[in-house]
């Protein structure tokens, strides 16, 4: 089975310069952010743009692609103004997705900020239900996050709260990120097999449909979310061969959200992990 290795690309030049991108660094899958990471107005949809993208992806045999909302995102702040933000940007971002239908809308689900986790987990899973419709061709993606500050989705448990709230689950999944659930406390560098029987056991592997492929500054349970180079960190490169390798890994969307100063560290990266 084929590895889809990628990272984040700039959509600052269109969609067909980002699968352009994409094969000059070895590529077969990528993530770009559906607007400004801190939010923002969204560009003018071109079709012609997008449908030269669907035709790198289809003759090059891509991956799903991986579509990232905002940072600023949260549906479970305790502002409405904030709240309302996610709703709209969320179902504005969904819309635009069924131009490049068949691929993932990835965000993080939010901080609770002092509300409690249960309220947190009942506004994400509220806001989901407004914005999701059954034929949207498009799968959202919960993010596991690393649990710093009131952060929700740090762990595999309140992940799988949001999933049974959510209307049409066929419609939802996730994103697992290494370095988020290393920092979280699950043993990504000496037990991957273990973290993926544990995410089977609560959400389901099928509900896995794409990683963050990250290295750790940080050790294992410091719950603070801070991304190294793959092989650099904590982690460590056997442990993150170890990921991609995985018979359960194969297949799904690879994304490298590592510091470096230009593309050449992910073509680095990307020949080491393939």
């Amino acid at each position: 089975m084929e590895k889809y290795l990628g990272c984040h690309l700039s959509t600052s030049d269109g969609f067909e310069s980002m699968g352009k991108a994409a094969l000059s660094i070895g590529a077969n899958t990528f993530a770009f952010f559906t607007r400004n990471p801190r939010g923002g107005k969204v560009k003018a949809i071109d079709e012609a743009d997008i449908q030269a993208l669907i035709n790198i992806i289809d003759e090059h045999g891509f991956g799903k692609l991986v579509a990232h909302a905002p940072y600023t995102l949260n549906p479970c702040s305790g502002k409405d103004s904030v709240r309302e933000f996610a709703r709209s940007c969320m179902a504005e971002d969904l819309k635009r997705m069924e131009y490049l239908p068949g691929n993932y809308y990835n965000f993080h689900p939010g901080s609770h900020v002092g509300q409690g986790s249960e309220l947190g987990i009942q506004m994400i899973i509220d806001t989901l239900n407004e914005v999701m419709w059954e034929d949207q061709q498009t799968v959202i993606l919960l993010e596991t996050m690393a649990g710093k500050g009131s952060e929700v989705g740090k762990n595999f448990d309140e992940l799988r709260k949001i999933i049974n709230g959510v209307k049409f689950k066929d419609k939802i999944g996730v994103c697992l990120d290494t370095c988020h659930v290393s920092d979280a406390g699950y043993d990504v560098k000496n037990d991957f097999t273990g973290v993926l029987e544990e995410f089977d056991r609560i959400i389901g592997l099928d509900r896995l449909r794409a990683l963050h492929i990250n290295d750790s500054k940080n050790p294992m349970g410091a719950a603070k979310d801070r991304h190294e180079k793959i092989g650099d960190g904590e982690i460590g490169l056997e442990a993150m061969l170890e990921v991609v390798n995985n018979p359960h890994i194969v297949g799904l969307p690879c994304i490298l959200e590592t510091p470096q100063d230009d593309l050449e560290g992910y073509v680095r990266e990307i020949e080491i992990l393939r």
